[in-house]
């Protein structure tokens, strides 16, 4: 690439590998900036005492709460950005989630597009990611334009079974959107994915998807290790440069257009730190909403034993259900999704009951089987990240916690009827990331949201951001490919408007 590339993308997590893959045949020049490295190919990749007991890819990191209390995030800085850890579930907001929507604490706003506006673009992003799935499983399922082109990831037998037990009590289990090649998975090894790293062992995250295609164009480049530190704006509000350092090094790009995809997180944190005299409280900022609407869902283990149920699986992750997505089951308010956690062994377990023997963990978790129960966490200007000199304050105001609750207490009951007699729960913490979102989010009024409804900043017209920031909304699903259907959505819009003009 020789002198300035006309766009710089920060970071190749979904958002900014998969609004690459939708800009390299525009033959633009574009550079994207990683601020980690690539995940290698080794052992500890697959060492669930690394892993869970010794957190050897934890970042060497503390963000603080508004109190002062410090506390390591469960955010990753690499290639791929979370995805090389994630589920890879990767499920459509409902369509009633693009809509307002009544909870017990709450409403959840509506958002600025319908759902038909981003039917096409789940639709491509379900290919780019190599989906597998099934549909006419789920009742609450939007509308599909076409089906799945890969077929579900197999239950193993014993989780056939529980597929069947709860079949049998009225429940609806669907077999989730995965974007994972299982018989790659386990040829590398026989562990679950769920917050493994992958190094193209078969999970189709955004290195090995969206990133891999773009980088098959000459002109898309990937630079790692360049963390960047400010954006610089013009006084027409244009970003006129990037500053960021490389290998100790600082250093200037000029770029005609910048996209943002950092994560919620830090995308914001890097608008609020480029503040200027002409825009004191942070670029894009206006509206006083960078940072804010922080949202992350309100999720919990729950694990439910028998000793009459023997499971030998090795991944289990492959159904969820929507039984109380909509309703309570009963006529009243939303309650969310749940869905199998990939398998939990005793040396998972042990990482968060550290004086438990682990033999003892084994023993029960070979009778037991995982889901994860999620509600939405509704968006709130008192919930936000904000910077207080060189530290990430995260002031999450949890909301529609009771509604979790019961949710969770459904699932008990649902379990306790379906023959486990010992179901228990464990609560998630701000220090896993169950899926941050908010903080950048787009609208319609440039008084109320820091975006438009591609994305582009109203206060500065060559800058994007693409990543989960931008949600108005957590709905309760997986956020990764309403993420990858927005970005390849502002790709064809950027590729019209911008990049042809």
């Amino acid at each position: 690439m020789s002198g300035q590339p006309d766009i710089v993308i920060i970071g190749s997590g979904v958002g900014g590998a998969t609004v690459a893959a939708g800009l390299a045949a525009t033959g633009a020049e574009i550079l994207i900036l990683e601020a980690g490295g690539h995940i290698e190919d080794r052992p500890e990749n697959r060492d669930q005492r690394a892993i869970f007991q010794r957190g050897h890819f934890r970042p060497d990191e503390t963000w603080y709460e508004a109190d002062g209390t410090g506390f390591n995030p469960g955010n990753y800085y690499n290639v791929g950005g979370n995805s090389k850890f994630y589920g890879a579930v990767l499920t459509r907001y409902r369509r009633e989630d693009f809509a307002e929507m009544q909870h017990l604490d709450g409403v959840s706003p509506a958002w600025p597009i319908a759902y038909e506006e981003m039917e096409p673009w789940y639709g491509l992003a379900e290919e780019l990611y190599q989906v597998r799935g099934a549909l006419g499983e789920d009742p609450t399922e939007p509308v599909h334009s076409k089906p799945y082109g890969l077929k579900p990831v197999a239950d193993e037998p014993a989780i056939s079974k529980v597929r069947m037990r709860l079949k049998a009590k009225g429940v609806h289990p669907f077999s989730l959107p995965l974007g994972v090649d299982i018989e790659r998975w386990l040829a590398k090894g026989k562990t679950p994915w769920d917050a493994h790293p992958n190094s193209f062992d078969g999970k189709m995250d955004a290195e090995t998807t969206a990133l891999a295609a773009a980088l098959k164009h000459d002109n898309v480049k990937l630079q790692t290790g360049s963390r960047v530190t400010r954006l610089e704006s013009g006084p027409d509000g244009r970003i006129v440069a990037v500053h960021y350092v490389s290998n100790g090094e600082t250093a200037v790009l000029k770029p005609k257009l910048v996209i943002l995809s950092a994560g919620a997180v830090q995308s914001a944190v890097l608008l609020l730190r480029s503040a200027n005299d002409s825009n004191p409280t942070g670029l894009a900022n206006r509206s006083d909403q960078v940072g804010r609407n922080f949202m992350n869902h309100n999720s919990t283990a729950v694990i439910a034993v028998s000793p009459w149920f023997r499971n030998d699986s090795v991944y289990q992750k492959t159904f969820g259900f929507n039984d109380f997505y909509l309703s309570d089951g009963e006529g009243g308010p939303p309650l969310g999704n749940v869905q199998l956690l990939g398998r939990i062994s005793g040396t998972i377990l042990k990482g968060a009951m550290p004086s438990v023997p682990e033999w003892l963990l084994n023993r029960v978790t070979a009778h037991s089987i995982d889901f994860y129960a999620m509600s939405e966490d509704l968006p709130s200007p008192e919930s936000r990240i904000m910077v207080d000199g060189d530290r990430i304050v995260l002031k999450w105001v949890r909301s529609n916690w009771e509604a979790h609750e019961r949710l969770v207490a459904k699932l008990k009951q649902v379990l306790r009827s379906a023959g486990f007699p010992l179901v228990v729960s464990r609560a998630f913490d701000k220090r896993t990331p169950s899926h941050q979102c908010g903080t950048v989010r787009i609208g319609n009024d440039p008084a109320q949201a820091p975006l438009d409804v591609f994305c582009r900043a109203f206060d500065h017209p060559n800058l994007f951001v693409v990543d989960a920031g931008f949600l108005p909304t957590s709905a309760a699903v997986n956020p990764a490919l309403t993420i990858a259907a927005q970005a390849l959505r502002v790709a064809d819009h950027i590729a019209r408007k911008d990049l042809a003009a």
